[in-house]
């Protein structure tokens, strides 16, 4: 195991700017306001061959416990169980506030070896914050700028005598998710829906521990959060890896109009574009709305494999009506793809979690097959012979053969000649075709046509090579 390492310090001190400079990525959001960080995030850093886990965690403010302030310091102090070090950071032009002290107070107080860095140290205007900060009683501050990378040698030196030892030469083992032939590793599973739905609840009722912030105020997260987690299938006993990912609810694009926000959403597009299984999370006392049903269509244009789950089904009114409407609401607005998993859920109590992780792994299965050759040509010859290509203006339209090209999302390729004219009526035919009787029947399927080119006709016009995907 990599040692970790945990970011703390008051907000607007740039402890999100200095995970990104670790991670090498821009992964957690970072604007000029304070506390936009609200749940701790991990990610795979490294310095100089030192590999570990940092941990950037919400900014540090003294209010009272059961405030939105105070339930994130809360996270920040449970962040710290199992570290093996802390960067403790303060504003180096600032200079040590009194909640500058207050938290270093509070980490003499832990078990765990600190190293103080003073950031925002580019030129001399950090000098005097820098000799403050030896007053903290951590030993020698370490000056930075997390925004220029400056100073991270120096920080190296700190932290290579407490962690080093573990860190040096750890090697990732982690493959990359979209190999087609890397084999099928821990679920990437993305919960995805509108503010307050319930996703963080959801995530910390399958945890059974308060990992992610949660409460009334709509719009908490803001980070897209990712989460390991091993789950014990109830069914066959087996332990199974997944990694959840929480995101920030979306919201209507007119609605959307703060630079913050518009980075939440943004980062929870990427959280999609990344995971294999998305979870839409609908509000039972809110029922199927618009925004839902595009929310469903972009992961279905990700090529992602897709499930709606309806939380809150605890204080569900009229239940059965509620599951039936949106059943056909549904299938309705998004005939694309028909029969979409629907599931009824409680993140306050877990009803129906067990059941939807299960079918999780299983359409992962269908969004990662592929099928052989010969049952791929079999169905082709059956679809043809069952219904024709048309002949518009007395010409066929000739269908020669069809390929898988790859998976996940699945994707096959149809030959054959005067393609720019089949309908697109006999496209969804084949797609249709494809989803039921191939075995990818909630899973979004891609066709591409192909025509051969024709060297006499190349210089032509028309007619020669035709290319679409639907």
């Amino acid at each position: 195991m990599k040692p970790t390492v945990i970011i703390i310090g008051r907000p607007n001190v740039g402890k999100s700017t200095l995970f990104n400079r670790l991670v090498g990525k821009k992964l957690a959001l970072v604007d000029d306001q304070p506390g936009v960080t609200r749940d701790r995030r991990m990610g795979d850093a490294e310095i100089a061959g030192m590999k570990f886990t940092v941990v950037d965690t919400a900014g540090w403010e003294d209010d009272s416990p059961e405030s939105l302030p105070g339930r994130m310091r809360k996270q920040t102090e449970v962040s710290l169980e199992g570290a093996d070090a802390a960067m403790f950071v303060i504003d180096s032009r600032v200079g040590l506030t009194p909640l500058d002290e207050e938290i270093a107070r509070w980490l003499r107080g832990q078990d765990l070896p600190v190293v103080a860095v003073a950031n925002k140290a580019e030129g001399k205007a950090g000098d005097s914050g820098i000799m403050e900060a030896y007053s903290l009683g951590f030993g020698d501050p370490v000056p930075l700028s997390a925004e220029h990378g400056e100073g991270v040698a120096d920080l190296f030196d700190a932290l290579w005598p407490i962690i080093g030892a573990q860190a040096d030469g750890e090697e990732a083992e982690e493959a990359a998710w979209d190999d087609e032939d890397a084999p099928l590793g821990p679920l990437k599973l993305a919960i995805v829906g509108r503010p307050n739905a319930g996703k963080s609840t959801l995530i910390n009722q399958l945890l059974k521990e308060d990992r992610l912030l949660t409460g009334p105020e709509a719009g908490i997260t803001r980070d897209s959060i990712a989460v390991e987690w091993q789950w014990q299938d109830p069914k066959s006993g087996e332990t199974r890896e997944i990694r959840l990912i929480d995101t920030a609810g979306m919201r209507k694009k007119r609605n959307v109009t703060e630079k913050l926000e518009k980075l939440s959403v943004a980062d929870a597009r990427r959280a999609i574009d990344f995971a294999e299984v998305v979870v839409l999370l609908l509000d039972a006392t809110q029922g199927l709305e618009h925004q839902d049903l595009k929310i469903a269509s972009m992961v279905l244009e990700e090529g992602r494999a897709l499930m709606i789950a309806i939380n809150k089904w605890d204080i569900a009114e009229n239940p059965s009506s509620l599951f039936n409407g949106v059943r056909a609401a549904l299938d309705d607005g998004l005939a694309q793809v028909r029969g979409l998993p629907l599931f009824a859920v409680s993140a306050k109590n877990g009803k129906g979690l067990d059941t939807m992780l299960g079918a999780a792994f299983e359409i992962r299965e269908s969004w990662s097959k592929r099928v052989p050759t010969a049952a791929l040509n079999r169905w082709f010859d059956d679809a043809l012979e069952t219904n024709p290509p048309p002949a518009p203006g007395g010409r066929r339209i000739k269908l020669r053969y069809i390929t898988q090209a790859g998976t996940r999302p699945p994707r096959f390729v149809v030959f054959g000649t005067r393609l720019d004219s089949l309908p697109k009526s006999y496209e969804r035919y084949l797609v249709n075709g494809i989803r039921a009787k191939l075995g990818f029947e909630a899973v979004p399927v891609r066709v591409v046509l192909k025509s051969p080119k024709n060297p006499y006709n190349a210089n032509k016009g028309g007619g020669g090579n035709y290319s679409g995907e639907r």
